[in-house]
């Protein structure tokens, strides 16, 4: 029996959206019976699966979940320049996990490495400010039993579970000795977050800060994930600048997914982690800062342990570039087609996927703005409101606009540049987020068609 569910959304611009449509699916009759039943069947469910495959467990009785995310990009050949290489360098790189716990590992990337990269010690603590750590928190990290190892190239590794307890919004430092050349780093060029670099390994010292460099790009760190006793869920971010945070204050996570995963963090569902995998300058179809959004969406969004819920704001490079920086020009129906390839992709593994509207990028010197790009923005936007694809509509368009001229930010949320919002806008999109998009009900997970 087909059936329509629906769900209201945000409080968005100071007016209460009407309900959203959701996406039309099957409903097993299982949803029928009462919450009580239906979690018993679910956690039923949920051992079942762990026990024939396992892909978020370590051991019978501990479940992994997305707390941190940084996706790779390229070490050259984009608008960002070639990203430096290290020889005999420790880098420590601070990370803000969203979902806090008592055991976590991380994940290293050198997706990217033209060559193999050796780690050569690994160590993890709770930041205490800048290049220090907290006294007594510092954890060597191990992969597959060895303090050291080899990352082949275009391969990621991931390290063993380390006992840390941290709290939901924990800082951690993450070090990385490099013995040997790497050549450029697989990065993650707009970091937002101070970087230091010094000579030797001193992965496990208490504070590098004295001579070193810095550098607000990540390095060869692309996820963190937290252990649990219980199956726990996580939304990811996927984006461009304006999910990244471009322009947002250096070291104070002030991107709107961080204002998301301190608001999830205050309310009841504070199990919820928040995988930012924004990229400055990406697009959908066509590569040009990081890999396109359709080639990299199973290795930052199904790969993403515990993923439940994810966020689409992409689009706006594609319209901006085409003709500008580059001759791969998009139409409205193109970006379209490719949004409906993302929601199929998130919905052929049970995921709920929810679409925000472009923001406005009209004003003085903004780099690529022109009154036909503005139309395909809008006639994409009045796709993403109206046809009911999307399992809910995040309507940041509406938050952030000028009701005077809705083809620009309001000056109070506009970082400047007339595409990026400052920190108050980024705040500002986050908060207009009804946070029942993220709860999993009695109506969670029904059968797609």
């Amino acid at each position: 029996m087909r059936a329509e569910w629906t769900l209201r959304n945000s409080v968005l611009g100071g007016r209460e959206a009407p309900p959203q449509r959701l996406a039309s699916g099957f409903i097993s009759p299982v949803h029928r019976l009462n919450c009580r039943q239906l979690a018993g069947i679910a956690a039923l469910a949920i051992a079942i699966a762990g026990a024939a495959s396992g892909p978020a467990r370590a051991g019978d009785d501990t479940h992994w979940v997305g707390t941190w995310g940084a996706s790779p990009q390229l070490t050259t050949g984009d608008l960002v320049g070639t990203a430096p290489g290290f020889s005999n360098q420790t880098i420590r790189q601070i990370v803000r996990i969203s979902v806090g716990s008592s055991k976590f590992r991380v994940r290293l990337s050198n997706e990217f490495g033209a060559q193999a990269v050796l780690i050569g010690d690994a160590h993890v603590a709770i930041s205490a400010g800048r290049a220090a750590i907290k006294p007594g928190t510092d954890r060597v990290l191990t992969f597959s039993g060895s303090p050291t190892v080899t990352i082949p190239r275009r391969a990621a590794v991931l390290s063993d579970p380390v006992d840390l307890p941290a709290p939901n919004l924990t800082s951690l430092a993450v070090s990385l000795y490099l013995p040997q050349s790497t050549g450029p780093a697989t990065w993650h060029v707009e970091g937002k977050q101070t970087a230091y670099i010094v000579a030797g390994d001193a992965a496990g010292a208490a504070d590098i800060g004295a001579g070193a460099t810095t550098s607000t790009s990540r390095f060869f760190l692309s996820g963190v994930e937290a252990a649990s006793f219980e199956p726990k869920s996580a939304v990811v971010t996927f984006g461009d600048s304006i999910t990244d945070g471009t322009n947002s204050t250096v070291d104070a996570d002030h991107r709107w997914p961080d204002f998301l995963a301190a608001r999830l963090a205050a309310s009841h569902d504070d199990d919820t982690g928040v995988v930012d995998e924004g990229i400055s300058g990406n697009r959908l179809l066509h590569d040009i800062i990081g890999p396109n959004a359709l080639s990299r969406f199973d290795r930052d969004v199904l790969a993403t342990p515990g993923v439940r819920f994810m966020t689409v704001l992409l689009g706006i490079n594609d319209i901006g570039f085409g003709g500008f920086v580059t001759t791969e020009a998009v139409t409205a129906d193109e970006i379209i087609a490719a949004h409906r390839q993302l929601i199929a992709r998130a919905h052929s593994r049970g995921i709920r996927i929810y679409g925000c509207t472009l923001t406005p990028f009209n004003g003085v010197g903004a780099p690529y703005y022109s009154a036909a790009g503005d139309v395909k923005r809008q006639t994409v936007n009045a796709w993403i409101r109206t046809s009911g694809e999307y399992d809910a509509v995040i309507d940041f368009d509406a938050v952030v606009r000028d009701p005077s001229d809705p083809s620009r930010i309001l000056p109070a949320f506009d970082s400047g540049d007339h595409l990026h919002p400052s920190d108050a806008g980024y705040q500002a999109m986050a908060n207009a987020i009804d946070l029942r998009l993220f709860e999993v009900g009695d109506d969670d997970f029904g059968d797609r068609p």
